[in-house]
């Protein structure tokens, strides 16, 4: 976070002529990488400065944060904060060059950043790059040039991080998501000789090793071999399920009481059969979550121990499946209506929690999205 003091345009007099030499520099770095660390970028723009008389005054910066968006750039939102609100009290600011900027997939948004600041009569200017940032038609040229070439970088980047791991999903290794109940993620060297189990927020630190997913606790398989029981065999509800857990106080992975939708997400979960899916959405570029096809996903089969027999489990499926079939379209949106109207509101959680109202995932399934379904309601 920036080391900004709260400096008004009235009081930057005392500077007198010295304001034109006062600057900030901000800097960013996405991962660890040597050529853009927070260090090689400070010192660059040290060099920068010194060669033509500038004094940095404030540092703006964000570690570990990707370029495409600004949302969770504190460094960046505080600098523009500054330079719009009339609080910074320097000239210019010092980039290392147009990628550390940002790699906004839309280039008019960086475009856009840096325009605040000129109106302001701060200058952005990139230390690292062969142009002078001066307005000239060369420099305008160029800079757009180089911001296409950075949001390209980008999305070339994403493409071959997804293909890896498309790749490492289909040899059985675990590539994030949230971690389900009953199960725990196990860390291998690339010998797959074990190195012991990861905590949660624990992650891998070398390139070599993989993550693996692996059964948890035998109390946590009871609990889910008796949940798949109580569904198929003695044929209770989803909610008289989550009364029943809540009632005897048997704990989740989550801390908080059970829900109909962990207990939808446990029946159609099949880590508990050793299968690993992956890619059922993909986030390109940290927009628009996208649902993918079945043909899409890869699914791994026998990368784990099975927690339940297969024939149990196939069996939850056709009763999932056929629970709500029943329904026609027109009764599945009147039922989430008159919720509408009972509530006020609807969200995810108001309606997997609510009795004789199907899941979100049936509405997904029947009109492609729960999106969909609210505007059939209005």
């Amino acid at each position: 976070m920036a080391k900004s003091l709260v400096v008004r345009r009235a009081e930057l007099s005392k500077f007198g002529g010295e304001l034109a030499q006062r600057a900030a520099q901000y800097v960013r770095m996405s991962t660890i990488h040597q050529r853009y660390s927070i260090e090689n970028q400070s010192a660059a723009i040290a060099a920068y400065a010194a060669r033509y008389s500038l004094s940095i005054v404030r540092t703006y910066r964000d570690d570990g944060l990707s370029g495409l968006k600004i949302e969770k750039r504190e460094g960046l939102k505080q600098l523009i904060f500054d330079v719009c609100s009339g609080r910074a009290d320097f000239s210019r600011v010092l980039v290392y060059d147009v990628s550390r900027w940002g790699r906004f997939q839309d280039v008019d948004e960086s475009a856009h950043y840096e325009f605040l600041c000129r109106h302001a009569g701060i200058m952005v200017e990139y230390c690292a790059e062969q142009f002078d940032n001066d307005g000239s038609l060369l420099s305008s040229i160029v800079k757009n040039l180089k911001r296409v070439m950075a949001a390209e970088f980008s999305r070339e980047l994403s493409a071959k991080v997804h293909a890896g791991q498309l790749h490492l999903a289909a040899l059985g290794f675990r590539q994030g998501g949230p971690l389900g109940y009953g199960l725990c993620r196990e860390l291998i060297d690339e010998n797959r000789v074990s190195k012991g189990y990861l905590k949660r927020g624990q992650q891998k630190n070398l390139k070599t090793d993989h993550v693996v997913l692996r059964v948890g606790l035998p109390k946590e398989i009871e609990v889910i071999q008796r949940i798949f029981r109580e569904y198929v065999e003695t044929r209770k509800s989803e909610e008289e399920i989550v009364r029943r857990l809540n009632r005897e106080g048997v704990p989740n992975h989550r801390g908080r009481p059970w829900t109909r939708r962990m207990i939808d997400y446990i029946l159609r979960n099949e880590n508990y059969i050793g299968n690993t899916v992956y890619n059922r959405e993909s986030f390109p570029l940290r927009g628009r979550r996208i649902k993918n096809p079945p043909g899409l996903w890869i699914r791994t089969k026998g990368s784990i121990t099975p927690a339940i027999d297969r024939s149990i489990f196939l069996r939850a499926q056709r009763r999932l499946t056929l629970r709500w079939q029943h329904l026609t379209d027109d009764e599945l949106l009147l039922r989430l209506k008159a919720l509408l109207e009972k509530e006020g509101r609807l969200s995810e959680k108001i309606i997997n929690t609510t009795l004789g109202v199907p899941a979100v995932n049936v509405y997904d399934e029947r009109f492609g999205s729960l999106r969909n379904a609210y505007q059939r309601i209005g």
